[in-house]
């Protein structure tokens, strides 16, 4: 992984994990145990898929650079649509405080994509390429 990838990558699940902790924390206080799990299980949910949808929008940047935008715009739409499904098949579980679960998970999310678009606007990306003069000769 290039030096920028996971230099945009760290800059987004440092701050990420950081509401994850705090929600963690909150949510102990608020929810007890249950509540941990919950906001643990929120904070992980939202680095893993936000994670390999990053991973997959840097291949695409790599491999068809054309297609980079209409890609983000679709992976951002699926990966809200699979957090909706997920927070759907998750509503009734027993295992953790639904509540705490969903807080953290649109807390973390949001984040999430802040801390993304703070770290590509502070990334130096070059986006006009060197070797291309313009000229037909």
């Amino acid at each position: 992984m290039p030096s920028n990838d996971a230099r945009i990558l760290l800059h987004t699940v440092i701050p990420t994990a950081a509401v994850g902790a705090i929600a963690t924390a909150i949510s102990a206080v608020v929810a007890g145990g249950k509540g941990a799990i919950g906001a643990v299980v929120g904070t992980l949910v939202v680095i893993l898929f936000m994670g390999i949808g990053q991973l997959v929008l840097q291949r695409t940047a790599k491999s068809l650079p054309h297609l980079f935008q209409a890609m983000g715009l679709m992976l951002y739409t699926a990966q809200l649509l699979v957090l909706f499904i997920f927070l759907a098949l998750l509503k009734n579980t027993t295992l953790f405080d639904f509540k705490a679960f969903a807080f953290t998970l649109l807390a973390t999310t949001v984040v999430w994509v802040a801390a993304q678009a703070r770290a590509y606007m502070k990334a130096k990306i070059t986006y006009i390429d060197p070797g291309n003069t313009g000229s037909k000769s």
